[in-house]
């Protein structure tokens, strides 16, 4: 089955196609071939106002899209298309409904069939490809806590299966990615601010902070402390615009000289990335253990933080070592087409031929 995947959530014009093989009824046993990956970004366009603007960012999503697809099916080789997939929601609802009719264009030229796709499902899936993918997964790794993390959204998913899922925790205000975009502006960092934030910390020197942790004062220059919002409540739930506002007021407290030290903007991403790091990893450990979970999935933009990555890796090590640990590939963390094309496969009886009725759902949540 060749799918072709389009995703226009947000300010990447994304699409893919993928051939996908399965020689059993076993849908868990599907291999996944990229025969094309293609994405546009839209990062400089958007830095001035530091973020997406909506409808900008549609415009561009009309220009690119007939563009990238010029380029997927070259790549491609121009195959057979035997379904079109396009994400519905959640996004920008003028950059989804760009993708959802340039589907269903595609879908009247061609007689296909498309199947809506639901982002945050996509990015779950993104685990599924390559050397991940479940045909080669050795254990069963059912129920799975999903951390999801992106620009809009923060959320704990239980898996127990394939299509099957309940969100558990998710954030009250502030997405953790919208918290790195927002501190990443007081700091005079460039947008996006997830990538900002982490290549300064990686540069600071002065301060060594291990998860659920500040360290010791002598180690850091300004003696800054930042909350861990919601880190011991015995929810699931999320909450970052308390750390958000934290940081705008310890900077406005600071000397113009002192804003401007490569040193305290270094010694403060850093602390600001370890704040929304310990936040994420003691809630999902938590939620592992008390939903006595086999794996920990993640997925989502953020997830592409190494140093999230890595303490997560070790504190699983340390706490809940029998529990399997599935990371998407780095390129798959952040919107792409091909976590659409996968999701699709899963979602095929779901493709109807009835597509005038498909519709953008800025808010669709994971059900």
């Amino acid at each position: 089955m060749i799918i072709l995947a389009i995703d226009t959530s947000c300010d990447d014009t994304c699409i893919s196609i993928l051939n996908v093989k399965c020689q059993s009824s076993n849908v868990k046993n599907a291999k996944f071939e990229i025969l094309s990956n293609v994405v546009s970004s839209q990062v400089k366009i958007h830095q001035k106002y530091g973020g997406v603007y909506p409808s900008l960012a549609k415009r561009e999503h009309q220009k690119n899209l007939p563009v990238v697809l010029k380029k997927a099916l070259n790549k491609a080789k121009k195959p057979k298309i035997d379904a079109v997939a396009v994400t519905i929601g959640p996004g920008l609802e003028p950059c989804l409904w760009t993708g959802i009719n340039f589907a269903k264009d595609l879908a009247q030229q061609r007689n296909l069939p498309i199947i809506p796709v639901n982002h945050m499902e996509a990015h779950i899936f993104a685990n599924f490809v390559g050397k991940c993918q479940m045909s080669k997964l050795k254990c069963q790794i059912f129920p799975a806590v999903c951390l999801v993390v992106s620009g809009g959204h923060t959320q704990l998913i239980l898996m127990n299966d394939i299509g099957k899922y309940k969100i558990i925790g998710e954030t009250r205000d502030d997405a953790a990615g919208e918290c790195f975009d927002k501190t990443a502006r007081v700091l005079g960092l460039p947008y996006p601010g997830g990538p900002a934030i982490a290549a300064a910390a990686a540069k600071c020197r002065n301060v060594e902070i291990g998860p659920y942790g500040e360290s010791p004062e002598a180690t850091a220059k300004y003696r800054t402390k930042l909350p861990r919002p919601m880190i011991n409540s015995k929810d699931y739930d999320f909450s970052f615009s308390g750390l958000k506002t934290a940081v705008l007021y310890e900077f406005k407290k600071r000397s113009k000289k002192v804003r401007a030290s490569k040193e305290y903007v270094r010694e403060m991403a850093k602390k600001i990335q370890q704040a929304i790091i310990d936040v994420l990893i003691k809630k999902t450990i938590k939620a592992a253990k008390d939903c006595k979970a086999k794996s920990i999935v993640l997925g989502g933009g953020v997830t592409a933080n190494n140093e999230l990555r890595k303490q997560l890796k070790e504190k699983i090590k340390k706490e809940i070592p029998n529990i399997q640990y599935l990371t998407p590939n780095i390129q798959f963390c952040t919107d792409n087409a091909v976590m659409i094309g996968i999701t699709a496969y899963f979602r095929r009886k779901e493709a109807s031929k009835n597509w005038q009725k498909i519709k953008a759902e800025a808010n669709l949540r994971i059900s």
